[in-house]
């Protein structure tokens, strides 16, 4: 499955989809980026006179690349049967090492640690724009196809 198509079926739309391109997908994980623009709501409150990028917001953009790109990846055989991916973040544990700033282009990598019973685990970095670890670790979804809508 190539990047834009995933991409296209990722189940998020601004302003709440944190991903801008993606560099690497396979099996073992996945690479991405994302540029947070400055003018973003959330930095008006956080914190006014020195904005930083809220660590809910870090923790979502870790998702949104290393486990839910990855989730549809893995799903692309059923996806392509013609079902909908669908990606349900269940668990985190991250440590937030250093601030990310309004404006910066973030580096996130994933690698998978298990993919098994629909449930995915991935250890996941995420690096600023000075390319230092700004965020680490392990993030967990429920990935299955969609076969009917409530």
């Amino acid at each position: 499955m190539n990047h834009s198509k995933i991409l296209e079926l990722l189940p998020y739309a601004a302003p709440f989809r944190f991903v801008d391109e993606l560099e690497r997908v396979d099996e073992q994980g996945a690479t991405g980026y994302y540029t947070f623009p400055p003018n973003a709501g959330f930095y008006r409150g956080h914190f006014p006179g020195h904005p930083v990028t809220p660590g809910v917001i870090l923790s979502e953009t870790m998702a949104q690349i290393g486990l839910v790109c990855l989730g549809i990846y893995l799903l692309q055989d059923k996806i392509a049967s013609g079902q909908q991916p669908g990606v349900a973040f269940s668990s985190q544990a991250v440590d937030y090492l250093k601030p990310v700033y309004p404006g910066e282009r973030v580096k996130v990598v994933s690698e998978k640690v298990y993919f098994r019973f629909g449930k995915l685990k991935c250890k996941v970095q995420l690096f600023n724009a000075q390319s230092e670890l700004a965020c680490q670790g392990e993030l967990a979804g429920m990935c299955s196809p969609i076969t009917a809508q409530l």
